[in-house]
């Protein structure tokens, strides 16, 4: 994206150029692992906090926008060395390729080895210390941190250093539905606390921003919502030959396709949609399910759908770099998640022009409008679900209507949209700060 898009550049464009990365992180166990970078750098400092860079969606997105906002604020990203993520080959090395992109941009990438997504006590001291080291040593105007375990230890070092404005975007609150009822109050009551010392904190979507006033986590005056940026462009303009792509899946040419992308976990829903299956079999017995993905439920899905006499009908592809060829394939895209924070998944179906199935649930009913471009049903109702797909599957007018207004309204929801209100967040708040610091005559 051109930066002209959000503002006018800050300094000369060739500033924004750096060297690629060699490999996913450059001198990954020393302190501080910095990628200097030589050039002069626009006056206004950011700093971004997230515990790993991974293919999920508060990872790319957190990229996206250190990447394409470089060329106005000097940008630090301060990510853990994503180990956790058990990312395959081919998963590395796109996010490989990411992080080159956004060096070259002039992104720099502060590793921080202890932070990490778990709980633990001792490396979270020592990320804690760590992130202390780097705010005092870079000095940001504003920190902006992400996801739930680099929020807490973000804000908590950021109020420790008194560094300049405090931002938070949860990426999708933890508040239920991850954890056991104690694990989920203490989250609360953390997040209370951080709030206290927060200026900002970004929602996704309404039904995020809703949870957050429900529970009184912070004042209305510190929310923000701004969606979560996409990248559509390419989902638009993706040229496939169906019938070809179908075969090198290996998937029947002539017969319907259900899909599903994202992790694999319970929270996603996946067993869920496979069980739903059973009830759209018994009117549509060729339909085929696709599931896009890897997770803790892979094994268990496979196992249930070979038990179920299915396991010709229903194909695993795992973890996919490509889902904009194969998005083409599917006559439905299901998400039946029990909480979502916004699911990235279906701005990129609506920008290919695929009708939804939905569970009505977190931020989705932001962007799937029931009965617009496509349906919502209850969470976790198996049920439901089905006969969602089936109506679908039996009236493909009705389908391909669906999938044409999720395609004129997906722009709300691009990487631009949210890349201009993002800008506009920071800027009224260093104009805040430049007014507090204003000389009173």
């Amino acid at each position: 994206m051109n930066c002209g898009a959000i503002g006018q550049a800050a300094q000369d464009p060739a500033a924004c150029r750096r060297q690629p990365a060699a490999s996913l992180f450059s001198a990954a166990h020393r302190w501080p692992a910095m990628t200097l970078n030589v050039k002069a750098k626009p006056a206004l400092k950011i700093l971004h906090i997230i515990t790993r860079l991974d293919m999920g969606g508060s990872a790319q997105n957190t990229l996206l926008t250190c990447s394409e906002l470089s060329c106005k604020y000097d940008m630090v990203l301060a990510c853990g060395l994503s180990e956790e993520s058990n990312m395959t080959a081919a998963e590395r090395q796109a996010v490989a390729r990411r992080i080159g992109m956004a060096r070259e941009k002039g992104v720099r990438i502060a590793i921080v080895p202890a932070l990490v997504r778990r709980i633990s006590p001792m490396n979270d001291l020592r990320a804690l210390w760590s992130l202390v080291r780097l705010i005092l040593q870079e000095k940001p105007d504003i920190v902006h941190t992400h996801t739930s375990k680099a929020g807490l230890l973000g804000r908590l070092s950021a109020k420790i250093t008194h560094a300049g404005h405090i931002v938070h975007t949860p990426h999708g609150h933890v508040f239920y539905g991850h954890f056991g009822r104690l694990p989920s109050r203490l989250f609360i009551w953390l997040e209370k606390v951080c709030a206290l010392f927060t200026r900002r904190v970004i929602a996704l979507t309404t039904g995020e921003l809703n949870d957050y006033l429900a529970l009184a986590v912070c004042r209305p005056e510190k929310l923000r919502k701004i969606h979560s940026g996409v990248d559509i462009a390419k989902f638009r303009a993706a040229s496939v030959n169906v019938i070809e792509k179908k075969r090198k899946l290996g998937l029947i040419q002539n017969a319907a396709v259900v899909g599903f992308i994202g992790c694999l976990l319970p929270i996603k829903g996946p067993m869920h949609l496979l069980n739903a299956m059973q009830f759209v079999w018994q009117h549509v017995p060729d339909v085929q399910l696709v599931f896009i993905g890897k997770g803790d439920l892979a094994l268990d899905l496979r196992t249930a759908a070979l038990n179920a006499g299915a396991g010709g009908q229903v194909k695993f592809l795992g973890w996919r770099d490509d889902v904009d060829e194969i998005l083409p394939v599917f006559d439905v895209l299901a998400l039946p998640s029990l909480n979502e924070g916004m699911g990235r998944v279906l701005v990129e179906a609506m920008a290919a022009g695929k009708p939804i199935v939905a569970s009505n649930v977190g931020g989705i009913p932001d962007l799937v409008r029931h009965g617009h471009n496509g349906l919502l049903v209850p969470p976790g109702d198996e049920k439901a679900l089905a006969d969602a797909i089936k109506w679908l599957l039996n009236d493909p007018e009705k389908s391909n209507q669906m999938g044409r207004r999720g395609r004129r309204i997906c722009s709300q929801f691009s990487l631009e949209a949210m890349l201009a209100k993002l800008d506009r967040l920071y800027q009224e708040l260093l104009q805040q700060r430049a007014d507090a610091l204003r000389p009173r005559l």
